[in-house]
């Protein structure tokens, strides 16, 4: 059952079909996941020729199919990329949300293409200086938000102000909690802790209209201290690829040596793999699929250049939800007052 309100207008999703390492195969059939559950329509840009063959089973005739004759190399530098844009699948895509035919784009392609073409064809919301990738963790008891996860490695402080902002209205709208609590990540929980950057944007944030609750510690990401972590762009990215890492590792090391212990402990192993197997997939990326662009006038989802179809299917629902929760209009709503008592 899908997690988007039937009471909302159905959703139209673009999809970048030859972005990503193993597309256009993953990415058409992670886009036939998708239509076999029905809650949007779904159009995939990129080579008819190439992603024609790919469109099998019962809902193939669900998929629209808009021709791109390029596609954005992985490695291609973003001012290469923004050049192109008109004959790319990355770039055709961003313009059907551009022009009113798509209400989002979802792409595992060049990340810092996917940036610099939507932030020049979308452009960013009144009051957002810059767009920030937000994650959604897998905390202790419920999922939080981190951003910027990417996009921005150096910021301002005000930025990071701008991002609490963004974070915050995402929680509530599509996290569904109804007071977040917002925080920055340092290297102490005193305020007095930190670098310049993240001691001015403390003092911006006690003015937001957020729910700021100071400062946390890299412990405390994954323990829900807090709902929405703010911090820049190259310490965030650093924090999702090591909590990934440990993730994975963590789950080989648990299996090799359950694998090679006495015959007991191998039975114990076998009493104990349903649990395990939910517990992965509570924290694999796959499940969350992709990671929402925020703070632009049009709905993006940047997903893993190694996505597959699972994770591909999910970006797509992650990108109806925020559609139907109307993530933009809140971020608008949330900022606008706060550029008022600014001027």
């Amino acid at each position: 059952m899908s997690s988007v309100d039937a009471n909302h207008r159905r959703p139209t999703i673009a999809v970048d079909a030859m972005g990503g390492d193993f597309a256009p195969r993953e990415i058409v059939a992670g886009a036939l996941l998708a239509a076999a559950e029905d809650y949007a329509d779904i159009v995939l840009t990129g080579d008819q020729e190439r992603i024609g063959p790919l469109l099998r089973g019962p809902h193939r005739a669900k998929l629209r199919v808009v021709h791109a004759a390029e596609a954005v190399p992985m490695d291609q530098n973003p001012s290469a990329a923004l050049r192109s844009a008109d004959r790319t699948s990355l770039g055709i895509a961003i313009n059907l949300v551009r022009d009113g035919e798509a209400d989002a784009v979802v792409s595992a392609g060049n990340s810092g293409a996917f940036l610099a073409i939507a932030l020049i064809r979308l452009r960013t919301i009144d009051g957002i200086a810059r767009p920030a990738i937000a994650t959604v963790l897998p905390a202790l008891t419920g999922p939080s938000v981190m951003l910027d996860a990417g996009a921005n490695v150096d910021c301002r402080p005000e930025w990071l102000e701008q991002f609490g902002m963004m974070g915050s209205a995402y929680a509530v709208a599509v996290l569904r909690i109804e007071k977040p609590r917002v925080a920055l990540l340092s290297v102490g929980e005193e305020r007095s802790k930190g670098n310049q950057q993240v001691i001015e944007a403390a003092k911006r944030l006690d003015q937001a209209p957020v729910h700021f609750v100071g400062n946390i510690e890299g412990k405390d990401v994954l323990m829900n201290a807090a709902d929405v972590i703010v911090t820049d762009g190259f310490v965030g990215n650093v924090v999702l690829k090591v909590a990934e890492g440990i993730t994975s590792g963590l789950g080989r090391v648990l299996r090799n040596t359950l694998l090679e212990g006495s015959l007991i402990t191998r039975f114990g192993a076998f009493l104990i793999l349903p649990p395990l197997r939910r517990l992965r997939a509570r924290y694999n990326y796959e499940t969350y699929g992709g990671a929402p662009l925020l703070g632009l006038r049009g709905n993006c989802i940047v997903t893993h250049g190694r996505a597959n179809r699972t994770a591909l299917a999910s970006a797509i629902r992650a990108a109806a939800d925020e559609v139907q929760a109307d993530v933009i209009g809140k971020i608008e709503a949330l900022v606008a007052p706060h550029l008022a008592r600014q001027a």
